[in-house]
């Protein structure tokens, strides 16, 4: 069977996307450079993007690909514009890519990200926030240029009926992927609340852990990984002292009104993600 690797010519493919002003060149040069840090050459490391001032030289820049979509899904949960990386053709790429969103944190070697299954494989990570489903997560995966075409036709016929009924596109890839998906082993892809932050009352003693066999550790949901430096929960949190923030609870102002939900919702400044969340 032919490695992944030789499928690609012997290089490790990684790309992103970014549109819009959300995140740009610093979170596009910082993943270029965790990318660098760890993984073994030789790799191309390619951006599609609508926006290419800023950015390192050595990232390959590519313009984002068509979708041809009068009007993308509203109301959803999904980042359905992810959908252009989907097409037959994807840029001057060939061969398996290995897809990262510009928010996650790079802390081990993303060299297995390359040796898990076959270079007709669409491999995602693990989705952890549904147990009871075997769900893949599109922040990490891997896929075949042109292999998820037959997606790209199903979405372009129907995005908003597409995104009512699957919600969030990494289920829709799941489901729908030629051949069927497969998934990375659980520890290479760590979830920030989930598998770093802990309970309470913990987390108000102790900052964020960073798993000893950690590759890559995803911030969704408005958690950034600046918040997790600063010590701050989300867009909408402040960072305080533990005192002050139980105290807290005493405020009719608070945005949490459910109290355990509120304490929770507390962390402490997480000096690894600042460690390797650079350039």
């Amino acid at each position: 069977m032919t490695s992944v690797l030789a499928a690609s010519g012997g290089v490790k493919q990684v790309i992103c996307i970014n549109w819009g002003t959300k995140y740009g060149a610093p979170f596009i040069n910082r993943l270029y450079a965790m990318v660098a840090r760890n993984i073994t050459p030789p790799f191309t490391f390619t951006c599609f993007t609508d926006n290419r001032d800023d950015l390192r030289a050595e990232i390959l820049c590519e313009d984002l690909p068509p979708l041809e979509i009068a009007k993308m899904p509203e109301n959803t949960k999904g980042i359905w514009p992810k959908a252009r990386l989907w097409g037959a053709k994807l840029g001057s790429l060939e061969g398996p890519v290995l897809f990262l969103d510009l928010d996650v944190v790079i802390v081990g070697s993303l060299d297995g990200f390359f040796e898990v299954g076959g270079p007709d494989d669409v491999v995602l990570a693990r989705n952890q926030t549904t147990p009871l489903e075997r769900l893949g997560q599109t922040s990490v995966f891997r896929f075949p240029v042109g292999k998820l075409e037959p997606l790209q036709h199903k979405f372009r016929a129907d995005p908003q009926g597409v995104a009512d009924e699957y919600e969030f596109e990494q289920r829709f890839v799941t489901r729908n992927a030629p051949g069927g998906a497969k998934l990375f082993p659980r520890r290479y892809v760590l979830h920030f609340r989930q598998d770093c932050r802990w309970p309470f009352p913990l987390n108000y003693w102790l900052a964020p852990r960073l798993p000893a066999d950690a590759r890559v550790v995803l911030f969704p949901r408005g958690l950034l990984p600046q918040h997790a430096i600063d010590g701050r929960y989300g867009h909408k949190g402040r960072a305080m002292a533990p005192l002050d923030h139980v105290r807290g609870l005493l405020s009719s102002n608070r945005r949490e009104k459910n109290p355990l939900r509120y304490l929770r919702h507390y962390i402490l400044p997480t000096p690894w993600v600042e460690e390797h969340w650079r350039e």
